[in-house]
């Protein structure tokens, strides 16, 4: 068969997972196109599939393994179609990817995928390429610019990979490595170039994004900036009006930062900052280094910084060892903290982790269920009653799309509510809605003029 033609070959991306995996996506497009990809919205239409992987979730290999086997056809069909598994399944497994699914083409790891285009050049010659190292050079810069399109008015941006944390139940330590915090010159250049092209609120990523100390403006040699002072900075951007962060760890809530909150403008009122759990004797089986008590004090400072802050947090239930007493420890501390959302899982253990070798400790699946039951009641009843008392208030609304009914337009809150109003708005525009009805999931209200 012929060799398709460099400008119409087309690739299909398949994204799992976290918001950085997202923002990986956009610059493994931007990669691959430099050797004549362009981006389709179905596998059924590709020369190549990429399948960018997660693999906090249970059973996330398996899931992996599943997807690409309903593109065996595919590839029958298309000897010369190329199959790809990149992000945190591809460093866990490697090549075991390729031994279990021979019609993989290409394996890469989260910090190899500037190497993207060499690697397909190689599974172009009809060789298994394979990478899952830990370079020393930096993936960003070696990245091509990106194409100066139209971009959506909400962007994410990663400052910060890796985390040095080592949570008992966690694999990021070892698919995204060691903590690495990108210079801050080119985390502003990244940021103008996103400004410019229509960009207005830009989320910071990072595994463990608090815990930034990027290299100041001049090189290496300068002093390392926190994410306080990037943030500041940041905000001194024309024509970016909203900035977030998201995941952060307590332990890396430094003071500033928490000042922050109250004294720049630009960072909305709204903070994930996961705890996990509320007993103290869990909290130490998951290596995390802070008791409830502290978090609970964390969480009162920040909120004397910016009182309307929402707050959202991350727990786990069923962790091995887990009684009904340090259960009904983190449903007290859910209640003394009122989350405007939040985040659950039951546990389940990720090979290679610590609490995986805990089996005598698991927690009968059932127990477990049940508090997850409960667990995400009390949850959504606080969720519920935070949206509901925005009820009568006038919220900011950067407006991002169009509704699913007739002259509807949707955007997010400062609080991150999804908000609708149905008006002539255009794309991008920030504009003042006060809010008259709350739904299962979104807020509606009127424009104000």
């Amino acid at each position: 068969m012929a060799e398709t033609p460099s400008n119409t070959k087309k690739l299909f991306i398949k994204t799992y997972g976290c918001q950085m995996n997202v923002y990986d996506s956009e610059r493994m497009a931007e990669a691959l196109g430099g050797s004549g990809y362009t981006e389709v919205s179905s596998p059924e239409e590709a020369d190549m599939i990429l399948l960018n992987t997660c693999h906090i979730r249970e059973k996330a290999a398996e899931k992996v393994y599943s997807e690409l086997g309903r593109y065996k056809d595919l590839k029958i069909a298309n000897p010369d179609l190329k199959i790809g598994v990149a992000g945190c399944v591809a460093q866990a497994e490697g090549e075991e990817i390729i031994k279990r699914q021979p019609m993989v083409d290409l394996v890469v790891g989260p910090q190899s995928y500037h190497r993207l285009p060499e690697l397909e050049a190689k599974a172009g010659h009809g060789e298994k390429a394979l990478d899952t190292d830990f370079p020393e050079e930096d993936k960003f810069e070696k990245l091509k610019s990106r194409p100066k399109a139209k971009r959506a008015p909400a962007a994410f941006l990663t400052v910060q990979e890796g985390c040095d944390k080592f949570c008992a139940f966690c694999v990021v330590p070892y698919t995204r490595g060691a903590e690495v915090s990108r210079p801050v010159d080119r985390v502003l250049t990244e940021a103008r170039d996103l400004v410019e092209r229509g960009v207005r609120e830009i989320t910071l990523l990072g595994q463990n994004v608090n815990a930034y100390h990027g290299a100041g403006e001049g090189g290496a040699g300068q002093s390392t900036w926190g994410l306080a002072r990037l943030i500041r900075e940041l905000a001194k951007v024309d024509g970016l009006e909203r900035i977030r962060f998201t995941t952060s760890h307590p332990n890396d809530m430094e003071d500033d930062l928490i000042a922050a909150h109250g004294d720049c403008d630009k960072l909305m009122p709204y903070l994930h900052l996961p705890v996990q759990s509320g007993s103290d004797k869990i909290l130490k089986a998951m290596n995390r280094k802070h008791t409830a008590e502290e978090y609970l004090r964390l969480i009162e400072r920040i909120r004397a910084a910016r009182p309307d802050i929402a707050m959202s947090g991350d727990f786990i239930v069923g962790f091995p060892g887990e009684t009904d007493q340090d259960f009904e420890d983190t449903m007290s501390l859910v209640r003394e903290v009122g989350y405007g959302s939040a985040f659950s899982f039951k546990y389940s253990p990720r090979p290679g982790t610590p609490a995986a070798e805990k089996e005598a400790k698991m927690v009968d699946p059932d127990v477990a269920s049940e508090r997850l039951y409960r667990l995400q009641e009390l949850i959504t009843q606080q969720q519920r009653a935070f949206q509901d008392a925005m009820v009568g208030r006038e919220v900011s609304v950067l407006f991002e799309r169009k509704g699913r009914l007739p002259g509807q337009m949707v955007g997010k809150s400062e609080y991150l509510h999804a908000v609708h109003v149905t008006d002539e708005v255009a794309v991008g525009k920030i504009g003042r809605v006060r809010i008259t009805e709350s739904g299962p999931n979104s807020l509606g209200g009127v424009l104000l003029r």
